[in-house]
């Protein structure tokens, strides 16, 4: 299963890391990954893929969102189904 994870907060050193290897050590893999710095504020979109993980995605979302908390920032994830699907909606929409 892919997923979508974004982080979002006021930047600060180790945010990468922490998120990364948290991602790592649930056997996570980060397929893609775009981060940029908007004023003061970190924002960071990561493709994800949870098939090698043996934790559920309410597992790796709840984990994810606790070390939001414990490094002050915002971290969600979502299935990448529910892009797919809003993007097949756009698309029927605009014909």
């Amino acid at each position: 299963m892919k997923a979508i994870v974004s982080v979002i907060g006021k930047d600060k050193k180790g945010i990468i890391a922490g998120v990364s290897g948290l991602l790592s050590d649930m056997d996570v893999n980060i397929e893609d990954i775009s981060q940029t710095i908007l004023q003061d504020y970190f924002t960071m979109i990561m493709a994800v893929e949870l098939k090698e993980s043996k934790l559920s995605f309410t597992q790796i979302s709840d984990k994810l969102s606790e070390l939001g908390t414990k490094i002050g920032v915002e971290i969600k994830m979502q299935s990448q189904q529910i892009f797919d699907a809003m993007h097949k909606i756009a698309m029927v929409g605009n014909n």
